[in-house]
């Protein structure tokens, strides 16, 4: 999947001395309005459409689960737990908890969208130029910067109530019980297991988008669409 918004910050990297000239008249004295919203104007409409496209791909089944650089796996803290169960014939019983998280995410992810769209609706036009100058995954920083905390705050209850839905805490708290049946003596680290999954729900989401970022940037394949013919000419 191609996300518009990083073709468009592909092909200012790839022409540096369209994308300084670019900026340079855009600062000038001269610089018509409308050309400037028109600018900003592409940048927001492409990056919500990106958001939505990667927020999309995760909210599907599987989306978190089959992806090996999203998926949801066995929190560290009771990742000693998990191994000693395989070992004792649990193994479904732990493959089935680590399903459970991923059902949950990929139940979450759809309440991405609209609080991506507030925050790309509120950048300001010096905002657009700062991520057509930044780095690699510029635009995911930005997103990241301007969303975390609601997403938070919005995953947090979703996350819940999907947790009960898919069985979540029950399975923890079945492969607790029964590793402290098998060690009895060996004390388990605290964790807070909604707010584990997530915040891997949403690590997953801007790994993606990031990722997505950075793949366009460098392919030279993708950096010809309509959207950047309106912003940067020809």
């Amino acid at each position: 999947m191609i996300l518009s918004f990083f073709m468009i910050l592909m092909a200012a990297n790839g022409q540096a001395g369209l994308l300084g000239d670019f900026i340079k008249g855009l600062s000038s004295p001269g610089v018509s309005s409308p050309d400037a919203q028109t600018t900003a104007s592409g940048l927001k409409e492409a990056l919500t459409v990106g958001a939505e496209k990667a927020v999309g791909l995760l909210s599907r089944e599987d989306g978190y689960f089959e992806n090996h650089m999203v998926k949801i796996l066995v929190p560290k803290q009771i990742q000693k737990v998990a191994d000693v169960l395989v070992k004792v014939g649990y193994r479904q019983q732990v493959d089935e908890f680590v399903l459970s998280m991923n059902r949950a995410a990929e139940a979450a992810a759809p309440q991405a969208k609209d609080i991506f769209v507030s925050a790309v609706r509120q950048m300001t036009f010096e905002e657009a130029i700062n991520i057509l100058r930044g780095d690699q995954t510029a635009a995911t920083e930005y997103l990241k910067s301007k969303t975390y905390s609601s997403l938070a705050d919005r995953f947090n209850p979703i996350i819940a109530e999907a947790m009960d839905n898919y069985d979540v805490t029950r399975r923890y708290e079945s492969l607790i019980g029964t590793y402290s049946k098998t060690l009895p003596f060996i004390n388990l680290e605290s964790l807070d297991l909604n707010r584990y999954v997530t915040n891997k729900a949403l690590d997953g989401v801007f790994y993606m988008i990031g990722e997505e970022e950075k793949e366009i940037r460098a392919n030279p394949a993708a950096r010809v669409t309509d959207l950047l013919k309106t912003v940067f000419g020809g």
